[in-house]
């Protein structure tokens, strides 16, 4: 793979990750419940869902996931009832961000890994994602170890985003801000989530 073509990829990965979304909201959430560990460990663990879809981008699974509609609505209906559920609590403030920092408490590292999974491999518009885009990078990286740069490139580069935002989101000046509105945050968050979910259901 030349060097252009790499340059290009990282161009889409890096608007690909910096784009808002439900993962965004999550990780702020997460930070906020815990620390810059929790968004750390949501970071990573939603980049390890994003190189699923990469690797499956890559090896053709995608293809399947497109042509199989009933599959790909099966699991587009999984994550909208996943965002549902978040949002839900959010509004709530159950078990949420308000609650966790009235009774002193915070996520797990766990919880936190886990919500960044769930985000996005219960989305499927992430394999339609790469299979659009990556199509060209795919076919220009016939070595193995082309493809595996092709699969590892937004895994680290969508890791390493939400690592800077986590490390942002939890600086001192910011944080104290954020939490003197923890209601606030949990009521944003908790609409933003249920709108997303709310969207999917709508446009499939």
């Amino acid at each position: 793979m030349s060097l252009s073509v790499w340059m290009s990829l990282v161009a889409i990965c890096i608007l690909g990750a910096m784009s808002p979304g439900p993962s965004l909201a999550v990780v702020a959430k997460n930070c906020l419940g815990g620390s810059w560990k929790n968004g750390v460990a949501t970071a990573w663990a939603h980049a390890m869902g994003v190189g699923l879809y990469a690797l499956a981008s890559v090896l053709g699974l995608a293809i399947v996931l497109q042509h199989n509609p009933v599959l790909f609505k099966g699991i587009a209906y999984l994550g909208a009832g996943y965002l549902l559920w978040l949002g839900i609590n959010a509004l709530r403030s159950k078990g949420g961000v308000t609650a966790k920092l009235s009774a002193g408490k915070e996520s797990s590292l766990l919880e936190s890994a886990r919500d960044g999974a769930m985000i996005s491999m219960l989305n499927p518009k992430l394999a339609l994602f790469f299979l659009a885009l990556f199509s060209q990078f795919v076919a220009e990286s016939h070595a193995s170890e082309s493809r595996a740069i092709v699969v590892a490139t937004p895994v680290l580069l969508d890791g390493l985003w939400y690592t800077v935002v986590s490390l942002l989101i939890t600086r001192p000046t910011v944080l104290e801000k954020i939490k003197a509105r923890a209601v606030l945050v949990d009521r944003l968050a908790g609409v933003v989530l249920i709108g997303l979910a709310l969207r999917v259901v709508y446009t499939m």
